[in-house]
């Protein structure tokens, strides 16, 4: 059975002593899981202290995005050796904020997918479908073409050493949630898909869902087969309710 994963993403909140009361309580409510992996992907400049205080728990860390490029001219951008120099584990790649702010394409987020593999990070590739393009039904086409991406890029072998995270953008910040019949319908697709290219490696597939995961709808959705944890954005900064979620994939 695939361990359960939850991954707490801070978007570009953080200060130094909330961060500390933040990670105490985290630590303390998640340290007699056995079954569920708990991370925090933090913004750069607090990598330093999250690596400080997280080191020998039971609770791992990860950036939330990196360049491709593993260094030179390229002002204001983090490499991958960087990040292992804090001790990450996870980088975020593709978030829809990327995408969609920062006009992010898939090309450049396999490069950055190639580059995470390569350093040794375990890179938790974001996936999804606007509101758009879902009441348009072409979900499960966007959807592919970002998986495609990356293994045309890297090869289906990579995924061994990956997280996918569908995360609807219709559904992140808005209060919005994809049902849990609705998540597991497109996470059971992109197992299906990794499944035509090599089935032991979609089997072990870890798929998280992303979008207004709360304590109160954690257990219906993670309860669903395909659905192997979650990757959690504003319930992540209270760590109350992220140790709710953590407990909720046990």
């Amino acid at each position: 059975m695939r361990r359960k994963l939850v991954v707490g993403n801070w978007k570009m909140f953080g200060r130094l002593a909330r961060n500390k009361a933040l990670l105490e309580g985290v630590m303390s409510g998640v340290s007699a899981l056995r079954n569920t992996d708990c991370a925090v992907c933090v913004p750069y400049p607090y990598l330093g202290q999250v690596q400080t205080l997280l080191q020998g728990s039971n609770v791992a860390w990860g950036a939330q995005n990196m360049s491709q490029h593993e260094e030179g001219a390229y002002t204001g951008e983090v490499a991958p050796g960087m990040l292992l120099e804090f001790g990450c584990k996870y980088v975020i790649l593709g978030h829809s904020e990327r995408r969609g702010i920062y006009h992010e394409g898939d090309e450049m987020i396999a490069l950055k997918f190639e580059a995470a593999i390569k350093a040794g990070l375990m890179p938790i590739l974001c996936v999804g479908e606007t509101l758009e393009e879902r009441d348009a039904a072409v979900t499960e086409e966007v959807v592919a073409r970002q998986l495609d991406a990356i293994v045309k890029k890297v090869g289906v072998k990579a995924l061994e050493n990956a997280v996918i995270a569908y995360e609807p953008v219709w559904a992140i910040g808005t209060g919005k949630t994809a049902s849990p019949d609705q998540a597991q319908a497109v996470h059971a697709f992109i197992r299906q898909r990794v499944a035509k290219l090599d089935g032991q490696i979609a089997q072990g597939l870890c798929i998280l869902y992303g979008g207004s995961v709360k304590a109160a709808n954690a257990p219906e959705l993670f309860s669903m087969p395909d659905i192997d944890g979650g990757l959690i954005g504003g319930a992540s900064l209270v760590a109350e309710d992220f140790v709710a979620i953590c407990r909720a994939g046990k």
